[in-house]
């Protein structure tokens, strides 16, 4: 996707970039609200990351003038605020959704799927399948099969394998696993990326397939065909 980021603190801009980027999307980053205004009314974005507390033009007034002008585009709006009121605030001057500082990469990453994905028309947004290659994985079922050979899965190996789908083509980073495949948010210092991705590598890799899950050296893993 590409997304808009408008945030005037450089620590949290950087660090909102870098995740999203790692998530594999593509980021312009505005530093204040005015920039952000002009990006928002003249670029086409998947999405927009919006701090309420800008220089120029504040969060809010600029939200509102993006709906005054139907501009769709969904907004996730980013607060150190946290009070009911103030989310209730946000949310009716047209955000989509609303998170509060600090976050996570892993929610900041699955508000965003979450908001993009409502604004999808009818039923994609309630894909059942996922595919990659011959490489299928039923969500309602959750069973995956290459080809026509079912794959048995233990429910951690089935996490990882929708995750990695639900990126496919993307580079997914040791972080953005840990923290949406384990809900660690923090390093456990272990290699448990390594054995479940090896697991999981034998289980839909077989000797005599095209390989569909590859280690992007010093970067984390890639799930598609090359």
């Amino acid at each position: 996707m590409r997304i808009l980021v408008v945030e005037d603190q450089a620590a949290q801009a950087e660090y909102t970039q870098k995740a999203l980027r790692e998530g594999g999307h593509a980021v312009d980053l505005a530093r204040d609200g005015k920039e952000g205004l002009f990006l928002a009314t003249t670029e086409q974005y998947d999405a927009i990351v919006l701090d309420r507390m800008l220089p120029a033009v504040d969060g809010l007034t600029l939200l509102r003038t993006l709906r005054a002008s139907q501009i769709t585009t969904p907004v996730l709006l980013l607060s150190a605020l946290a009070e009911s009121d103030d989310r209730v605030e946000g949310l009716r001057a047209g955000s989509d959704d609303y998170l509060t500082k600090p976050f996570s990469t892993a929610e900041l990453l699955a508000r965003l799927d979450a908001i993009t994905r409502r604004a999808q028309p009818g039923p994609a947004a309630q894909t059942q399948w996922l595919q990659v290659g011959d490489l299928q994985l039923d969500r309602l079922a959750r069973r995956a099969r290459r080809g026509s050979v079912g794959i048995e899965l233990q429910p951690r190996e089935y996490q990882l394998l929708e995750f990695l789908m639900r990126h496919a083509g993307q580079v997914v980073t040791r972080t953005m696993l840990l923290e949406g495949v384990w809900d660690y948010h923090f390093d456990p210092g272990t290699n448990v990326i390594d054995v479940h991705i090896s697991k999981l590598r034998a289980k839909i890799d077989g000797p005599d397939l095209p390989p569909l899950l590859h280690t992007v050296r010093g970067a984390g893993y890639r799930l598609g065909e090359a």
